[in-house]
């Protein structure tokens, strides 16, 4: 296997995409009250909400071990409800060189599907795909659908 690598997933919502978009892009601290098991603070470091260049630090758990990163937001597409978050510190660059991911929401017919994308560079051979990041994704993502459908 190279170093480089895409993983992508997709999961069919039952929430409002608008609702689920307006958290991942304008609401992110809210997370730790969605899925405190996965998310346990998301701190504005720089700049604000919602916005491009805005910093944000995360403190999470994959795998049962807490992780905490630093994380600029690199793109916003309000149409293709798209975010596109580079991280750039913390405990991820300890293994991979590069790590970016990408949330969009699609429409398929009546169906509204969430998908990650994460694309990486390995520091070198031995470090591991992020599966267990992407899994970690799709958790939040039905984590968070679950929340809006039940409110």
């Amino acid at each position: 296997m190279g170093l480089k690598g895409k993983l992508i997933s997709q999961t069919e919502i039952k929430g409002c995409k608008d609702l689920f978009h307006e958290m991942f892009k304008n609401k992110p601290h809210h997370l730790p009250n969605v899925a405190p098991q996965t998310i346990q603070a998301i701190d504005l470091h720089e700049g604000n909400w919602g916005t491009l260049d805005a910093v944000i630090n995360c403190n999470f758990t994959v795998e049962g071990q807490e992780k905490v990163v630093k994380v600029s937001i690199e793109d916003i597409d309000e149409e293709k409800r798209l975010v596109t978050y580079n991280i750039f510190e913390g405990n991820l660059i300890e293994q991979y060189k590069a790590f970016k991911v990408t949330l969009h929401i699609e429409n398929e017919e009546e169906n509204n599907l969430v998908i990650w994308t994460i694309q990486y560079e390995k520091q070198n051979e031995d470090v591991s795909e992020p599966f267990s990041y992407l899994q970690m994704a799709v958790n939040l993502t039905k984590d968070v659908d679950a929340h809006h459908v039940n409110q």
